[in-house]
């Protein structure tokens, strides 16, 4: 028999002889009597002084637990984990954010199976947050609902808007000669002006869309401001609708369906969203036990038009988006023109075209979403390439390129930092391919993200004409032409492994082709010759991650036993 809410409670609390001391720990915790017939709620609260990104969210569990008594629940409160992948970058603290994706789902999932709960909200902000609560979620398989910390308002400087961004590609022009030191500093100091995610259409804000479109998220959260009270009640009204969703049964795995990974997709590709939604959603895939491949993103990429003019290569922040209609606005468009599967579940308890039922047409007097029938790209902006240096698959973000095509010398670098100081150096020229390698799940160990050399390339105007590809991962705020996830990665041996400095590499993203140069024969020359790298890492949580992380065309997961 399947174990609803009302006989798993029952069930933890009276059975045998763990009955009295069960519930005297409870007492100890002010629970009364009559606490016993509620449901148990979890609140997994992401909050950390570490980063903006998580330092607004203890206002939001407050409020969760306030939603949550109010709809007749105890909440039951637990930590998980933040990395802060802008304060990490180019730092060996990078490797540690992907990993923290794994922690932060263990932790949901090892919290809500060891205590019974019946059910789980969680509260994130920075990238791994969410992915990684949505992983636990899909595993523990209790009633579930995500709530976004929300998006950081925009810093500003003579009239600009500012962002996270804006101070990476500060860092090239600012060595290129094409900035004032007075101007890069004041970039430094008023970028982040408060509590939030960083405010384009980075990771962060990627997977919050994503996750509203997955059905996991109330209509109109996943763009809210942290600053501004409206997210506030909007964690009040999660917490009700949570509840409801224990009383009905309604289960994760009920909502992320092929069909809910589709419309989250089709939402990624519609907001031009980052390339690490592929790696994640492979993940939440994973989780789900959904039949999803890399070559399932390519298939919605084609018949998904860009509609949203959204940083990193358009103008807007996603608190421009939000006031444009949001999510909803977003996704109303697409079930027009037959590009959502509008019969989707969601956490509300109705379909997705029930719940957009009364959101109204695209205004007139914005210009943040476009119809689909004017859009900015025709197709999808994260193409699925392969070829014989990425026979698995890889991720190019082609949004904001004249021509996402280019063929030249490789330039090769074992690691980040001695990438970037060419760049710095003026080493690196129009035309070159750079190639970072050994910087992939097992490599790196933990796909570090490439923003430092991507945004030093974007800052010296190299960014249309230097193509960039690793094994590692790029940035939400990266742009550019750029080609992350390559499979199989260079410490498996992969073909990037065997690259030599002047070798020919195409990118082309029209054909869908990562291409080295090299014929078969000198190839298998030097994978003869290759000797696998020793471990960075053989203790501890990296070497742990190193051992048993997948391919990234999987996801880079770490329970793939097969």
């Amino acid at each position: 028999m399947s174990q609803t809410p009302a006989n798993r409670r029952s069930k933890n609390i009276t059975e045998g002889v763990a009955r009295a001391p069960n519930r005297s720990m409870y007492y100890g915790m002010g629970y009364q009597e009559s606490d016993f017939g509620k449901p148990m709620i979890g609140v997994a609260n992401g909050h950390s002084t570490i980063t903006p990104c998580n330092s607004g969210l203890q206002k939001l569990a407050d409020a969760a637990v306030i939603g949550l008594k109010e709809a007749g629940a105890n909440p039951q409160i637990f930590g998980t984990p933040t990395i802060s992948d802008g304060m990490a970058m180019g730092t060996e603290g990078m490797k540690y954010s992907l990993v923290s994706r794994e922690v932060i789902s263990d932790c949901v999932e090892t919290c809500v199976g060891g205590q019974w709960m019946d059910g789980v909200i969680v509260i994130g902000g920075c990238d791994k947050n969410m992915p990684g609560g949505m992983m636990g979620m899909l595993r523990a398989n209790v009633p579930s609902l995500y709530v976004y910390g929300g998006t950081i308002l925009p810093g500003k400087h003579k009239g600009q808007d500012l962002n996270i961004v804006s101070v990476f590609e500060a860092v090239g022009q600012f060595s290129a000669g094409k900035m004032s030191e007075e101007d890069f500093c004041a970039i430094e100091r008023k970028a982040i002006p408060g509590s939030g995610s960083c405010g384009g259409m980075y990771t962060a804000n990627t997977m919050s869309s994503s996750f509203e479109a997955l059905g996991m998220s109330l209509p109109y959260s996943s763009t809210m401001a942290n600053v501004e009270d409206e997210v506030v009640q909007s964690v009040k009204k999660a917490a009700a609708v949570l509840v409801e969703a224990v009383k009905a049964d309604l289960k994760p795995r009920d909502i992320v369906t092929k069909k809910a990974i589709e419309n989250a997709v089709a939402v990624i590709m519609a907001t031009g969203g980052s390339t690490n939604a592929v790696l994640h959603f492979l993940a939440i895939a994973h989780a789900a036990e959904v039949d999803w491949t890399i070559d399932d993103f390519e298939r919605v990429r084609r018949r998904t038009p860009v509609l949203c003019d959204l940083k990193p290569s358009g103008q807007f922040l996603a608190i421009d988006l939000h006031h444009a209609g949001g999510i909803p606005a977003v996704m109303k468009e697409l079930l027009k023109h037959g590009l959502l599967h509008g019969d989707a579940m969601t956490i509300t308890g109705k379909t997705v075209a029930e719940n957009l039922a009364e959101v109204p047409d695209l205004r007139a007097d914005q210009t943040v979403i476009r119809p689909v029938t004017n859009p900015i790209y025709a197709e999808g902006h994260l193409a699925i390439l392969k070829g014989n240096l990425s026979p698995e698959g890889c991720v190019a973000k082609i949004t904001g390129l004249k021509n996402p095509v280019m063929s030249g010398p490789a330039r090769v670098f074992e690691d980040e930092q001695s990438a970037l100081a060419a760049i710095m150096a003026g080493k690196i020229v129009a035309g070159d391919v750079m190639v970072l390698r050994y910087l992939g799940p097992k490599g790196g160990p933990g796909m570090p993200e490439m923003l430092a050399p991507t945004g030093a390339l974007i800052g010296q105007g190299l960014g249309e004409s230097v193509g960039l590809i690793t094994d590692g991962r790029f940035s939400g705020g990266t742009w550019g032409m750029v080609v992350g996830h390559v499979a199989p990665e260079a410490y498996e041996g992969g073909v990037i492994a065997l690259v030599k400095e002047g070798d020919r590499i195409t990118i082309d993203a029209h054909q869908l082709l990562l291409e080295l140069h090299v014929d078969a024969a000198e190839l298998a020359s030097r994978k003869a010759a290759w000797v696998k790298p020793a471990p960075r890492y053989t203790r501890g949580v990296l070497a742990k991650f190193a051992k048993n992380a997948s391919s990234a065309s999987s996801g880079a997961v770490l329970d793939r036993f097969e």
